[in-house]
């Protein structure tokens, strides 16, 4: 789409907005950036974008007049595509691109792009450690917080990009073609948002919707909705598994990450890669992010011997399984990333230990009875917090666990965690919840948390 000279309405000034306003600062259109929170400044607004020209901003409502010079709608993740105010454009007709579709259209090179719903950070992080080690130009961006739209006029053509891909971002992908994808797995996440299970899968998939038999799409053999795309996906798959040997792909046996494939003459061949303790990270969630890392940057033309090395020196990505200290014999993780059921599962099968654990927060309308399953006896208290605590402590109690303790605040509920945690045992910030509400992301959450480890004993 020819945009230059063209106005261009930014909805959203957060970091995606402001990364896509600048760039399209820089290839001529005419930004008109708007934030419907008529509270903000527009005087500071301009000075986060920077020397933008032709840049026009607008709080609370956009003049009827602005409304009918725009050529091109792009959104910010926060924005769902059936937000009221995107209705007249799509009546009109007006494309409706999300931050990664804009710089896609800009960008050049190759790209690896990642999405999941769970692990898609410590993924990305490690793919872009992988290419680092081997490629000159690498660049990491998406939902990890560096927008794409900041580099994608640096790329070139022998760029090669990790890109962590948000069911959100998704939803207005429409050229968007990866050299290669992966999906990690699917489960029930931001249903507030998409609605329906099926709108959520239909939208993970998307990843790879322009993909080609050129293409490569990397998929969790264990994930039923990700097998079954196997089956439909338009690129060639390659399957990672934790569970079973694969005729082809990369899969866990024992203790050892081992890969399977058919050499020119049809035979097929194994190679153990390495042993799982030879990593720094724990849970079996990082030994299956491993595993498509993997598939990705093999697929991608990294030797294997770079990958490895880099795999066995990766250290884990903060606020996810995050190791923060020991302090009076307990030890102390922060999983803040634990934003939903499914990821705190993988955060509490992760320690071995008994574990006091935070959890609660905001609700995203998650169910919590497999998570509750998953304590499997190692929860020795259960400190609830946030808008879902109530609910939770009632699954909670429906399967048995009996020391629960409600806490108004996060600093009540982190000193009660001290309280009840006994040398030996570990405390574990999991929420299986958004932080909305308590905190302006799960960053802030995490970071606190370790605030308040590093004061324990300190008078």
């Amino acid at each position: 789409m020819e945009i230059q000279g063209k106005k261009v309405l930014v909805v959203g000034s957060g970091k995606s907005g402001m990364g896509a306003a600048r760039l399209l600062g820089k290839v001529g259109a005419c930004p008109v950036l708007f934030d419907s929170n008529d509270k903000l400044e527009i005087d500071k607004i301009r000075e986060k974008a920077g020397e933008i020209p032709e840049l026009e901003v607008f709080l609370g409502t956009l003049p009827k007049a602005v409304e009918q010079e725009i050529a091109l709608v792009v959104i910010s993740p926060g924005v769902p595509v059936d937000a009221p105010e995107l209705m007249k454009y799509q009546a009109r007709q007006v494309p409706i691109w999300g931050e990664i579709e804009l710089a896609y259209a800009f960008a050049k090179g190759r790209v690896a792009a990642i999405t999941g719903t769970n692990g898609k950070t410590t993924t990305t992080t490690l793919v872009g450690e992988i290419f680092q080690a081997f490629y000159k130009s690498v660049y990491v961006v998406g939902n990890i917080g560096n927008p794409y739209t900041d580099i994608a006029l640096e790329t070139g053509e022998d760029t090669v990009t990790a890109a962590e891909i948000s069911s959100f971002q998704l939803e207005t992908v429409h050229t968007f073609r990866p050299q290669v994808s992966a999906i990690l797995n699917i489960t029930p996440d931001h249903l507030n948002r998409h609605h329906t299970m099926e709108c959520y899968v239909q939208t993970k998939e998307a990843i790879a919707r322009n993909q080609t038999k050129a293409d490569t799409c990397v998929l969790n053999f264990e994930d039923p909705y990700t097998r079954d795309f196997g089956s439909r996906c338009p690129a060639q798959v390659i399957f990672f598994s934790s569970k079973r040997e694969l005729e082809e792909g990369i899969y866990l046996a024992g203790e050892e990450i081992c890969m399977a494939f058919h050499a020119p003459d049809g035979e097929r061949e194994t190679q153990s890669l390495m042993n799982i303790h030879d990593m720094n990270l724990v849970g079996m969630c990082n030994v299956e992010n491993v595993m498509a890392a993997i598939a990705i940057c093999h697929t991608m033309g990294v030797p294997m011997d770079v990958i490895l090395k880099t795999v066995k020196n990766f250290k884990a990505v903060e606020h996810r399984i995050e190791f923060v200290g020991v302090k009076g014999g307990v030890a102390y993780y922060n999983d803040s990333k634990g934003t939903n059921p499914d990821a705190a599962i993988q955060g509490i099968r992760a320690m071995d230990r008994p574990t006091v654990l935070i959890g609660g927060g905001y609700d995203k309308q998650s169910e919590y009875d497999a998570w509750i399953e998953a304590f499997d006896g190692k929860v020795k208290a259960l400190v609830l917090i946030g808008q879902t605590r109530e609910k939770i402590a009632a699954c909670a109690r429906a399967h048995g666990v009996e020391n629960i303790i409600l806490a108004d605040t996060f600093e009540e509920a982190f000193a009660i965690c001290v309280e009840q945690a006994a040398p030996g045992d570990a405390v574990l910030l999991s929420p299986a919840c958004a932080s909305w509400g308590m905190f302006p992301n799960y960053e802030v959450r995490g970071k606190m948390f370790k605030e308040l480890v590093e004061k324990i004993g300190v008078q």
